[in-house]
């Protein structure tokens, strides 16, 4: 199976250093949040990581609509991603997630049910699957 896309971006220093992606659209410092002990003042891998699977799963929930008679647009939803690192238990960590997803122009149990079929077709929904914990929060408008 071929890709549909693929990228990729280089990280030189970790969590105090910087990323650059190869087309160098993505071209920024990273900092190790001050809650972590860190100066704070970039972003970090938390916060990229949530940016990405908020603007997935909103992508997921019209797709999974398009076929619908209550069809998603772009103005209709809003998702958002809150990562968290946590300890593992195991002198590792771990991340926990949570997304809070807005529809607006759908009853509360077809927003649920929208939801639930884009967490089983997003692309991060389905990368971390087992591995992460992930609470979905559903508000219909």
């Amino acid at each position: 199976m071929s890709n549909l896309y693929k990228t990729r971006v280089n990280a030189y220093g970790g969590r105090s250093g910087t990323i650059r992606s190869e087309d160098g659209i993505l071209d920024m410092p990273l900092a190790l949040p001050k809650e972590l002990g860190g100066n704070g003042g970039a972003t970090n891998p938390e916060q990229l990581f949530a940016a990405g699977y908020a603007a997935c799963f909103e992508n997921a929930v019209i797709h999974v609509t398009r076929t619908q008679a209550d069809k998603v647009r772009d103005e209709d939803i809003e998702v958002s991603c809150e990562v968290g690192l946590a300890p593992n238990g195991e002198d590792g960590f771990k991340l926990v997630v949570a997304l809070d997803v807005e529809i607006a122009g759908v009853e509360q149990s077809k927003a649920e049910e929208i939801v639930k079929a884009a967490h089983a077709v997003c692309p991060y929904s389905n990368a971390i699957r087992g591995n992460v914990d992930v609470t979905l929060t559903v508000f219909a408008q």
